[in-house]
């Protein structure tokens, strides 16, 4: 997935989130729904994590230097992580706090009573406009591998987190309106409550889950194994000096940029030179091979273990 999908997307998701974030403020000041609060508290978490991570998108595309000679890649990690810290904690945590205190003390929805099913609907619209914007953007990278797949595999962090950013935010959007909804036929304020610590548990489990995945990003992980087998061959279409593949590891320094690191079984009676020249060659087939910036490191070795 190219960078450019996914800062559309997350533009797309940013415009959404303000406008439905704004929207339902003003439908709880009006309402004093606790549901309304919950979900215009988690619409401004995800609105400032799209700030955070086109920030993070901007800071990777520094070029490499002294300090960081392997490029400034894994800010767009560090943005995702951020993201799953501000979900768990300004979404999560107080929702469950405001569901906790509107439990113990509910209070019925008495003025403007429809305005906050009219202002969910509403925002159910725009959520799955953002939401159908980011499985565009993840369809031209996903290939054949289910969404579910896909969120685990790749490695750009983008798309996943605005895929399950969203999907959070349109199951909040049908639990408050069910919440709402029932306050409003019973008279019942737990029910609105009810309603605000679903969506807080719904927040904090999609934060975990976006903690463990962009945590794995972060301490390093290797290439898709597609990717691997594509090194692998490139290096192996070979009948000259190289013989076959001894080790090959590598390490993505960045949603698009990739650290490879092989040791290659060259002839033991071939010249100094002419393994230069077939490594040479097998750097610029990988090269070919490989649709990521790379930094590819080969060592020969005399004889496959």
């Amino acid at each position: 997935m190219s960078q450019d999908h996914g800062t559309r997307a997350i533009i797309a998701a940013m415009s959404a989130n303000l406008g439905i974030a704004l929207t339902k403020l003003v439908a709880w000041l009006l309402t004093s729904s606790s549901s309304m609060l919950a979900e215009s508290i988690h619409s401004l978490a995800d609105t400032s994590n799209q700030i955070m991570m086109l920030i993070g998108g901007r800071r990777a595309e520094r070029k490499p230097d002294d300090l960081h000679p392997f490029g400034y890649g894994r800010s767009r990690y560090i943005a995702a992580f951020l993201v799953s810290i501000v979900l768990f904690s300004l979404g999560g945590l107080f929702a469950l706090y405001e569901a906790f205190h509107k439990f113990t003390h509910p209070e019925p929805i008495t003025s403007w009573q429809w305005v906050p099913v009219v202002v969910l609907l509403v925002s159910c619209a725009l959520e799955g406009r953002s939401l159908w914007v980011a499985i565009h953007s993840a369809h031209a990278s996903r290939g054949d591998v289910s969404l579910v797949q896909y969120v685990r595999q790749s490695r750009a962090p983008e798309i996943p987190v605005i895929l399950m950013e969203d999907l959070a935010a349109l199951t909040g959007l049908a639990v408050a309106l069910v919440g709402v909804s029932l306050t409003l036929v019973t008279g019942d304020g737990r029910w609105d409550a009810v309603g605000s610590g679903v969506i807080g548990l719904l927040l904090v489990l999609v934060a975990l889950v976006l903690a463990t995945e962009v945590g794995s990003m972060l301490i390093g992980e290797s290439a898709t194994p597609a990717i691997q087998q594509a090194a692998r061959a490139a290096l192996e279409d070979s009948s000259g000096e190289i013989r076959g593949v001894v080790s090959l590891e590598t390490l993505h320094t960045g949603p698009e940029s990739l650290l490879i690191a092989a040791r290659v079984a060259v002839d033991p009676q071939a010249g100094g030179a002419d393994i230069a020249r077939a490594l040479d060659e097998a750097e610029a087939r990988v090269r070919a091979a490989v649709p990521l910036e790379s930094v590819i490191y080969l060592e020969p070795d005399l004889q496959i273990p």
